[in-house]
């Protein structure tokens, strides 16, 4: 198989390329480094399979060449983490519809199959927990940039499940869970690499809100593997699915648990919201997937606990 992976050299992005690669397909990332790093992919550079170019998805002559040269697109470009969300609202907004809106014109030329990466914040402001693909999708006011996020990502689902319906394009709509891992910063808000960094420098451990709100985390590890395997299963097209742990804890219960994998004396402290992003932020209490659909039609469940994405994470921010 011939893979391209937009965003390629971001978290998740690179991790797919490394499963990818070991799995003897053909890799071709596609990154403007806005919130990737060269540093998550060279590794890769010396390897025959692989092949990589800084460059935007906007640049549709580039991006068109890619897409003929593929079986199938890995669309994980776009702006992503609460933070950068909510300080640059047009760019999240303008990159996530336009970034997805030339990725699916260009694959439909030619049929190739795209793997829209979606998010569990398009739930919004749901309560009817665990999360099912079928639900509502209840988000806030367009006056509360916390939601651009979720609404922009909510209309590349549609736009994808269109091209689909009308067109024929083949496409897969998945929904990612607080994904966690080795590679990922806490830059743009990123909970768990934030917690880690800060209790091994001592620093105070930031719990923003109250920090009675509940996340559930999967390993990368895990995510990557069903990727690869939704390509592999005709059935999966045109269909959305939810990848993620069901297993959730408290925002509050996260920072002592990290506070204690690392044997730090940093204090566990709480940030309204108010303070940490803008005055008026909403978020959502509880973020929980239902996984049937994905166990059912792939036989794929999360197999790596919390602790061991743990330990994970804080060796990597040793050896930094």
């Amino acid at each position: 198989m011939r893979a391209l992976i937009t965003g390629g050299a971001g978290f998740v992005g690179s991790h797919l390329a490394d499963a990818l690669l070991a799995g003897g397909h053909h890799v071709q990332v596609l990154d403007n480094l806005s919130t990737g790093a060269i540093a998550n992919i060279e590794h890769l550079k010396g390897h025959p399979n692989f092949g990589y170019r800084i460059d935007s998805i906007f640049n549709e002559s580039l991006l068109a060449e890619l897409v003929d040269g593929c079986d199938v697109v890995y669309h994980l470009a776009a702006a992503v983490g609460v933070k950068k969300i909510v300080e640059e609202p047009v760019q999240t907004i303008e990159t996530n519809v336009h970034g997805t809106e030339v990725v699916l014109k260009l694959a439909n030329k030619k049929k190739k199959l795209v793997v829209i990466a979606s998010t569990s914040e398009v739930y919004g402001k749901s309560t009817e927990v665990p999360f099912r693909e079928d639900a509502d999708l209840v988000t806030g006011p367009t006056t509360k940039h916390r939601w651009a996020y979720a609404s922009s990502k909510a209309i590349d689902e549609f736009l994808a499940l269109a091209y689909w319906k009308e067109r024929g394009l083949p496409v897969i709509v998945v929904r990612l869970f607080n994904t966690v891992g080795p590679r990922q910063t806490g830059q743009y808000g990123m909970v768990i690499p934030t917690f880690v960094r800060q209790a091994l420098a001592g620093q105070p451990i930031t719990v923003f809100g109250d920090g009675t709100q509940t996340r559930s985390f999967t390993s990368v590890a895990d995510v990557v593997r069903a990727l690869v395997a939704l390509v592999g299963e005709p059935r999966a097209v045109g269909e959305v699915f939810n990848i993620g742990n069901p297993r959730e804890i408290s925002i509050e219960d996260l920072a002592h648990r990290v506070k204690a994998r690392v044997g730090s004396k940093s204090s566990v402290v709480k940030v309204p919201y108010d303070e940490a992003y803008e005055a008026g932020f909403e978020d959502m209490s509880r973020r929980v997937p239902a996984i049937d659909k994905i166990r059912a039609w792939i036989g794929w469940e999360p197999t790596i606990d919390l602790d061991e994405i743990l330990a994970s994470v804080v060796e990597y921010w040793r050896s930094r």
